[in-house]
């Protein structure tokens, strides 16, 4: 049922980024393992261990999710966690059990969902109202409810992959281009290794460019879809809230093509246009 639940969300529309992505990624780490079936057989395994208990836990420590300790923490944000978790489980009962809580000391306000079974809010969010966490906690839900944490995990794996596959490829020519340099006494022969070391790490990154111009722009499609999910809780006016904030945090500098390209989210005043269109429907 998940991986039909995950499959259905994969080929919607707006992931149309992440599907071309995926299929291009495929295609490469099959050609630089020379063999369909190593790459698939690799490529699954990883995927696996990614989806585990194990690989969650990875990714907890890596974005510096904590479990809560402090007691005002547990007092004030396990209620309110637990309040939003009932609304969304009615809303969508395919959200996992057992979704944790988790806290970070980034000082920024923000909250983030990922693997299958975790949000983290960050210690600069306690800031917030109590209806403005619970607005926040239901868009991570609605990231959990789509499947995003998953795409984007699908999408970094192989993303691993690749770069370990680019890594060695590097060390393997440089290897042999100096141990042939040195064994020749030929300058030239150093000349090309580094040559055609620059070129690789080129391609690798042209191949990450491509790759998150297309990834992001249905990273963020999808935070639509998530603040549609907290609206439909019955958050949609105090993710308004939360939105404005974050837009005042802005510091209006222009950012450029590439930053607005390579975003993880829309304008704040974008999402707040379609949550009162929302609201115009109701």
């Amino acid at each position: 049922m998940y991986i039909i639940d995950l499959l259905q969300r994969l080929v919607k529309k707006q992931n149309i980024g992440i599907i071309v992505f995926l299929i291009l990624n495929t295609f490469l780490v099959i050609a630089l393992f020379g063999d369909p079936i190593t790459g698939i057989v690799l490529y699954t395994a990883s995927l696996l261990i990614a989806l585990s208990p194990i690989g969650e836990w990875i990714l907890r420590v890596q974005q510096g999710c904590k479990k809560l300790a402090r007691k005002e923490h547990i007092e004030r944000l396990e209620p309110l966690f637990n309040e939003v978790y009932e609304k969304a489980k009615k809303l969508d009962p395919t959200i996992p059990d057992n979704v944790q809580l988790f806290i970070s000391n980034d000082s920024s306000p923000n909250a983030f969902a990922t693997g299958r079974k975790t949000i983290c809010l960050t210690k600069g969010l306690l800031e917030y109202s109590d209806e403005e966490i619970k607005a926040t906690l239901a868009h991570e839900f609605g990231h959990l409810s789509n499947k995003d944490t998953d795409l984007i995990l699908l999408v970094t794996v192989g993303n691993m992959i690749v770069t370990a596959m680019f890594v060695l490829y590097r060390v393997i020519v440089s290897a042999i281009g100096i141990g042939v340099s040195i064994a020749n006494r030929s300058f030239g022969s150093l000349i090309v290794t580094f040559l055609i070391d620059v070129v690789l790490v080129g391609l690798m990154w042209l191949w990450t460019k491509f790759g998150t111009v297309l990834v992001m722009n249905s990273v963020r499609k999808n935070e639509y879809e998530a603040d549609k999910f907290a609206y439909d809780c019955g958050y949609g006016n105090e993710l308004i809230v939360v939105l404005d904030k974050f837009n005042a945090m802005d510091t209006g500098a222009t950012k450029g093509l590439w930053a607005n390209l390579s975003s993880t989210h829309p304008d704040p005043d974008q999402r707040i246009g379609n949550l009162q269109k929302l609201d115009d429907v109701a």
